[in-house]
């Protein structure tokens, strides 16, 4: 039952919220709705981290610059964040979970590619900068796997911890995403 009840409240709070202030800002979402939204601008909201003056890390939402073209006044529903294996408190995106075969499949997954056109084209963005066609590593994930991730590489991207300027060239990309 709390299961079903947290859904229905985020939703609820987002739609107050929204009510509230009449648009979305990033900066006044609370951080569990934060990451994959768009303000009304247009623009992505991200989680970001600030050391306090105590030391202690807090977490913020921050609008980027990265301007989704066909969307705004959005948070993204729990079950879209589920079947794309994303994850609302990843500080940062980066092209690297491309190259894990679990991620790409649920990314590449009917249930997320067809339902989900916020994480997809937000990935499909992510994998253009890395001069790789999302569609195409879709379609070798589902054939093979290993491929797909040869592909990606192939193509410039290296596996790192922390994002390189490589992976974050996304934001000037042209190309959108099939909707």
């Amino acid at each position: 039952m709390a299961l079903f009840k947290f859904p229905l409240l985020l939703f609820l709070s987002s739609f107050f919220l929204h009510a509230a202030l009449g648009e979305i800002v990033c900066e006044n979402l609370p951080k569990d709705v934060c990451a994959f939204s768009i303000a009304s601008s247009g623009k992505r909201c991200l989680l970001e981290t600030y050391a306090r003056r105590d030391g202690k890390v807090e977490y913020q939402c921050r609008t980027s610059e990265v301007i989704v073209e066909r969307m705004a006044d959005y948070i993204e529903t729990d079950e879209c964040v589920r079947d794309c294996g994303v994850d609302r408190n990843s500080v940062g995106i980066s092209s690297d979970a491309l190259l894990e075969p679990h991620f790409t499949a649920k990314l590449c997954s009917p249930s997320c590619y067809q339902k989900c056109p916020n994480i997809v084209d937000l990935y499909f963005n992510l994998a253009a900068g890395e001069g790789a066609f999302l569609p195409d590593l879709c379609d070798a994930a589902r054939t093979n796997p290993r491929r797909s991730m040869i592909q990606l590489m192939s193509s410039g991207a290296t596996p790192s911890p922390i994002a390189s300027d490589s992976s974050t060239s996304f934001i000037g990309a042209p190309a959108s995403a099939p909707m």
